[in-house]
């Protein structure tokens, strides 16, 4: 991830992100959104979580393409929801070493979707 970012490689970031085949797989039998009593169809939900990721990616490149970031550690800061596939991890904080040597927690992308030692970004929404 911190190499696309150095090189503003928003297709790599784009597939590091959960596709909507995996959203649909995964994630969204899950969510209370999909009881049938919410009438929500996927095709909803899937398209307003993609067009605010999209937004997100853009903002993050805008800010941080282009930099150059050495990873030092990953922590969450929100909670953990245990799906039947899968576990979301809410609020994702990358420390990192910039190009000075500094080190500081970034937000780069809000949630992290665990699948069998796998890893996704849910969506570059950060909140």
């Amino acid at each position: 991830m911190l190499d696309a970012i150095e090189r503003n490689d928003a297709t790599m970031l784009r597939d590091l992100a959960l596709s909507e085949q995996e959203f649909r797989d995964h994630v969204w039998p899950d969510l209370p959104a999909a009881q049938p009593e919410r009438n929500l169809p996927i095709s909803y939900v899937w398209g307003d979580l993609r067009q605010k990721s999209q937004a997100g990616l853009a903002s993050m490149l805008a800010k941080y393409g282009g930099h150059r970031f050495e990873l030092v550690g990953v922590r969450f800061e929100g909670a953990s929801t245990r799906y039947t596939t899968c576990e979301v991890h809410r609020d994702t904080v990358l420390t990192v070493r910039d190009e000075s040597g500094m080190q500081q927690d970034l937000k780069l992308f809000g949630s992290s979707v665990e699948q069998d030692g796998r890893w996704k970004v849910f969506s570059f929404v950060v909140d």
